[in-house]
């Protein structure tokens, strides 16, 4: 559904560029409004319906919500269209359930620049329902009586004609007005000079009402009449005449039976949430019609439903109201039935929708004028609202008429007047908070109020009712703003009269910064979520507007202390880590190595953090953890020299992580093959240094599985109960791999037990190593062992894990072992010798043949705890014990 845009094509001298306004399906709101309808007449059909019950809730509201933008009033024009002409509606949209004749719909601007007033609603629906063909008495009568009253001297037609009234539904309301009158008076039997005197007309009317006489039962069935005939003729009273309105509606024949659709569009004009006078004289309209059906669209829900609002309005709380009841399930996922919510957020347009909208609105012989390059950066930078894809059109149209063909990066752009159209209706402390909550990614209303730097937390609370403001009930911080409005509000030109300065947004960074750190430290007991939520608006905060670390360092170091690995903050806003400039910039680009590290190639862990610790922006014991997790990652590549130096670097400082330093030098010691001296190290280690996950380490490759799995466990007894999740799995991964060898049945459920301590974890040699036991679990037997570990071996030269792929073709030499496979034996012995061939993990190849009981080729540089026959011995037996296990049976 189209029609021309006149601004659009008054912009261009090219006579053949088309301008269209091009309507994007609604589908869902036309669903909705059609369910609800159909329900509503349903309701008002059934015998038990009374037009005239004061006291029973009202569900014949329907209210349409959204930021300023989103295309409310297209849609309610839309509706307008579609509810009049079955030939109007868009073809999307299904064919409804009721009779066409039974509708008439009506659509009244509320808009402040329209002007419209309470009389002029009230005409206007009298207006639409002169269609009906006849008079409405009841309501004719006393809206005739207050007019004379009110307005001496002015015809109505002259006003009808003056307010557009007239050209839109015609003249025939003051003929059905006199035509009523007449009636009435000929029925009291009044003579003619009287009978055209409103005043004497209502006067005998309300006798004979009050009498009961019989010349007058038509209207005697309007219990209410004489007392609204009786009353003020201000506007208080006239507010309460669609009472008679909905009456009339009630006792029309079924020939005439018809159902005003009334659509109030930009209700948010109506007034502000101090003065509600004309919301008040409204909503009782609304409710004194229960057989009308009202669709409401504007920037705010409706509050009606709230009972803190008794007193300002004459009906309110969720017994009133039942569907205008706030709930957290978003309305598009609720149905429109008996006791759905009837407040619908107007959602974005989908990406498609744009480019569709986009591609329509603009032609030049029957071709979409926006290039596809240009309608889809407009599309990216839109979120979806249809108000910025109007101001890219005209964006476009007032490039091309500078000469030049617009190109796509004119168009990552941001608008003033988003930010003029997002901040007309807010107040002074509303302004101040939205403002500063663009600064966060997510926010509730103390992080808000405190960002803000107020000390009341009213404002924020009412921002969060805003359309714009979006909100995720489940979330740490359950508001966000919507993407565009964040975007526009912080970085458009702002010619607003409060605008900030650079230091006022400066100011507000570190606000909301040291917010952040105190809902931190505040927080009761440890909590891993907070603690990465604080961390990721925090690093992004300081980095962006160049702040001390201050809170972050601790926070720092109690994200790598669990070993979890969540994904904090993106990396620096530079091309390369090595332009860092700031302490916040590099502490971001640090932490999220270490969180990528499990995602990506070691190589690249080690060119990044080599990166950041280049620049010695970060203060000390930060700068520790840089070199310590560099000489981790150097060691999984197999550098064990620059490792080495690493470890012993931190170490020697004897800062935070100097214990864990120490156990990297202990396992240098491990696997260069001096087991003695990495024993005598793990023995000094304790808790900190992860002392007994060490000795496991070196337990296992003299194949003492038994006092390994011992180790093991107690470092996964100490990991829970220092509640170190990553240490918990990675000790138990450890287990599940040495009982593996020994007892492959127990094993299962040891290897099951890890997986359950890996779920969320992202620990990619520790995954590795489960692998790995999975092997050694079904070695000897034909379960696709080999093809398993082809690809377990792709997985780990991707990971860049380089320490893994020994260990697992030691895990397939035991299966050869086993089974016998001495061709297939003495290949992996030589796979092995080339994984190892830097000294590291040497002794490898000897244990390799240790299982199968060949004798060295040359002496080994490996020294063992308990000497190297003892520790052949245990090998061999290892696989003796694996055959006679399958010989028999499990």
């Amino acid at each position: 559904m189209t029609g021309r845009d006149l601004r659009a094509l008054f912009s261009t001298n090219d006579r053949s560029v088309q301008a269209d306004e091009a309507f994007t399906n609604r589908s869902s709101q036309w669903e909705t409004v059609a369910a609800a309808l159909t329900e509503h007449l349903q309701r008002i059909s059934a015998p038990a319906f009374d037009a005239e019950d004061l006291e029973a809730p009202r569900n014949h509201v329907l209210v349409f919500h959204g930021v300023g933008g989103i295309g409310k009033t297209t849609l309610s024009r839309m509706l307008e269209a579609a509810l009049t002409d079955a030939g109007r509606r868009p073809s999307q949209w299904g064919e409804p359930g009721w009779p066409a004749d039974w509708i008439l719909p009506v659509r009244i601007d509320l808009a402040r620049s329209a002007g419209t007033d309470f009389e002029q609603i009230v005409l206007t629906i009298r207006a639409a329902l002169t269609r009906i063909g006849r008079p409405l008495p009841a309501f004719d009568l006393a809206l005739r009586r207050y007019w004379e009253a009110n307005h001496p001297g002015e015809p109505l037609e002259e006003y009808l004609r003056r307010a557009g009234l007239g050209s839109r539904f015609g003249q025939a309301l003051p003929q059905q007005m006199q035509s009523a009158l007449a009636d009435v008076a000929q029925a009291l039997m009044l003579p003619g000079t009287i009978g055209s005197v409103v005043g004497q007309v209502t006067g005998a009317l309300i006798g004979a009402l009050r009498e009961r006489r019989q010349t007058v039962r038509a209207l005697a069935g309007c219990a209410r009449l004489a007392d609204l005939l009786e009353a003020e003729l201000d506007l208080d009273s006239l507010s309460f005449y669609p009472h008679l309105l909905a009456w009339e509606l009630a006792r029309l024949p079924d020939g005439k039976k018809a159902v005003p659709v009334v659509l109030l569009d930009t209700f948010e004009d109506v007034g502000d949430r101090t003065h509600r006078d004309l919301e008040r004289l409204i909503q009782r309209t609304m409710w004194l019609m229960p057989n009308a059906f009202w669709v409401i669209t504007g920037r705010s829900r409706l509050q009606w439903a709230d009972p803190a609002l008794q007193g300002q309005l004459d009906y309110t709380g969720p017994t009133a109201w039942p569907g205008l009841t706030h709930t957290t399930v978003p309305a598009a996922r609720t149905s429109a039935g008996a006791g759905a919510a009837r407040q619908v957020l107007v959602g974005d347009f989908s990406p498609e929708d744009c480019d569709d909208y986009l591609a329509r609105r603009l032609s030049s012989n029957g071709q979409p004028l926006i290039s596809e390059p240009i309608r889809q950066v407009i599309t990216a930078r839109s979120h979806g609202l249809p108000l910025y894809l109007d101001l890219s059109v005209a964006r476009f149209m007032e490039l091309r008429r500078t000469g030049r063909t617009p190109q796509p990066a004119d168009f990552d752009h941001d608008f003033p007047a988003l930010v003029a159209r997002t901040l007309s209706d807010l107040t002074p402390d509303e302004r101040h908070v939205l403002r500063s909550v663009t600064l966060l990614d997510a926010f509730d209303i103390p992080l808000a109020t405190r960002a803000a730097g107020l000390t009341h937390e009213g404002p924020a609370q009412r921002l969060t009712e805003r359309p714009f403001v979006r909100e995720a009930p489940f979330g740490l911080w359950p508001f966000h703003l919507h993407g565009l409005i964040q975007s526009a509000v912080r970085n458009a030109d702002d010619t607003t009269d409060d605008r900030w300065t650079e230091t006022d947004w400066q100011e507000a960074a570190q606000r909301a910064f040291n917010a952040l750190g105190e809902q931190h430290q505040a927080a009761d007991g440890p909590s891993r979520l907070l603690l990465v939520a604080c961390l990721r608006q925090g690093l992004r905060l300081a980095r962006d507007h160049r702040l001390d670390l201050d809170w972050l360092t601790p926070a720092a170091w109690t994200y790598v202390s669990d070993s979890v690995w969540e994904p904090l903050a993106p990396p620096a806003r530079q091309e390369q880590a090595s332009a860092l400039q700031t302490p916040a910039e590099a502490l971001a680009e640090l932490l999220h190595t270490l969180a990528r590290r499990q995602h990506e190639h070691r190589a690249r862990t080690v060119d990044r953090l080599t990166a950041v610790i280049d620049t010695a922006l970060l203060p000390d014991e930060l700068q520790e953890m840089a070199i310590y997790y560099r000489a981790k990652a150097e060691r999984d590549l197999g550098r064990s020299s620059a490792s080495r130096h690493g470890m012993q670097y931190v170490a020697d400082r004897g800062g935070r992580l100097a214990p864990a330093a120490r156990r990297g030098l202990a396992h240098l010691a491990r696997l260069a093959g001096d087991f003695p001296t990495a024993l005598a190290t793990a023995r000094t280690l304790g808790w900190t240094g992860r002392g007994h996950r060490v000795e496991g380490d070196i337990w296992w490759p003299h194949a003492d599985m038994h006092r390994a799995a011992a180790a093991y466990a107690a470092a996964r007894t100490q990991a829970e109960e220092h509640a170190i999740a990553g240490e918990r799995a990675t000790s138990q991964a450890q287990r599940a791999f040495v009982l593996s060898f020994t007892h492959p049945d127990a094993a299962a459920g040891e290897i099951d037990f890890a997986h359950q301590l890996l779920a969320g974890l992202v620990l990619r040699v520790t995954t590795a190593t489960v692998s790995a036991a999975e092997l050694i679990r079904d070695a000897g037997t034909t379960r696709d062992i080999e093809d398993r570990a082809e690809q377990l071996r792709t997985e780990i030269r991707l990971a860049g894990v380089n320490v893994a792929e020994p260990i697992l073709e030691l895990a397939l030499t035991f299966h050869h072992a086993v089974q016998g496979a001495d061709e297939k034996i003495t290949d992996s012995i030589a796979r092995l010798r080339e994984l190892t061939r830097s000294g590291d993990y040497a002794y490898y190849a000897d244990i390799a043949h240790f299982m199968t009981g060949l004798p060295l080729q040359a002496h080994s540089p490996a020294r063992w705890v308990d000497g190297e026959e003892s520790t052949r011995q245990r090998w061999r037996g290892l696989v003796i014990a694996r055959r006679a296990y399958l010989s028999t049976g499990p």
